[in-house]
């Protein structure tokens, strides 16, 4: 499914230039949909918080009762080696990736050690700073962790995602805000969000019902460090109409303004802007 350009493929120990096939049909991967993946981004030369998210990819193989196979260590010199054959001004998305191979005799359950694994490189551009999004209400819902495995990045989660996208785009809209099983706000479809009110931060708190993001953490440390406040908490779609500024949170992009929820309206507020400014900082303060 590629998106982008300029794909790389590490599978079977080595780099292969292009979309590699990598699944067979019988694999439990592609007949029960045991996959799992994380991305991670390059741009400007920086590949900020890598270590997490190749940490994360492992915890997420282990939610879904893969078998990880590759150390976190072992996968970011895998990805660095990959990185070599681009220019650092072409922003390149990561994706590490497992799948289960062979299964019990249910064929349900995965079988230990017989786990796939590659690495996906593909050129996607960023977002420009002044690229916005709007969001609507949905009427699907994130799961709980005893419905699905919401503590993991797994592809079987996605569906549900993008019946929401669906819904939105019909309306009108570029993204969703979404409820956990309480009707209390979540994250969006692709992205964890936050809210400005009065100069103060403003995310949901992290209750098991979605993935706490990588950038999502690290836009809160930058902020906190800057002197701002920061509530993670309960929030309603309510406080999001209530809002001064609201702002979107994810890997592909990292931060994403928002100009309108259904017919509330917003700028892209100082506070937004410095986020992104932030975060920018930091990258190239880690190298």
């Amino acid at each position: 499914m590629a998106v982008g350009t300029g794909i790389r493929t590490f599978f079977d120990g080595t780099w292969h230039d292009g979309d590699v096939a990598v699944m067979k049909a019988a694999d439990h991967g592609s007949w029960l949909g045991g996959t799992v993946f994380d991305g991670a981004r390059f741009f400007d030369g920086y590949t900020p918080d890598l270590a997490a998210h190749c940490a994360r990819v492992n915890r997420s193989a282990k939610a879904l009762m893969i078998t990880p196979t590759v150390s976190p260590e072992d996968m970011i010199a895998i990805v660095h080696e990959g990185l070599k054959a681009y220019d650092p001004a072409e922003p390149v998305y990561i994706r590490p990736m497992y799948w289960a191979i062979d299964g019990d005799p249910s064929g349900i359950v995965p079988m230990p050690e017989k786990t796939g694994f590659a690495i996906s490189l593909e050129k996607i551009p960023m977002a420009a700073p002044d690229a916005s999004t709007t969001l609507t209400r949905t009427k699907f819902r994130r799961p709980v962790l005893e419905d699905a495995v919401v503590n993991a990045k797994a592809g079987c989660l996605y569906p549900n995602n993008a019946r929401m996208l669906v819904e939105a785009k019909s309306k009108g809209f570029g993204n969703a805000l979404v409820a956990d099983a309480l009707g209390n706000v979540a994250e969006t479809a692709t992205a964890n969000v936050f809210m400005v009110r009065d100069g103060e931060v403003f995310t949901p708190v992290a209750n098991g019902t979605f993935l706490s993001g990588i950038t999502r953490a690290r836009h809160i440390s930058n902020l906190r460090a800057d002197g701002v406040t920061v509530h993670e908490t309960v929030l309603g779609f309510d406080d999001f109409h209530n809002a001064d500024e609201v702002f979107l949170s994810g890997n592909m992009m990292k931060v994403t303004p928002v100009t309108a929820f259904d017919d509330t309206q917003y700028q892209i507020g100082p506070v937004t802007r410095r986020v992104r400014q932030l975060y920018w900082d930091w990258a190239a303060s880690e190298g």
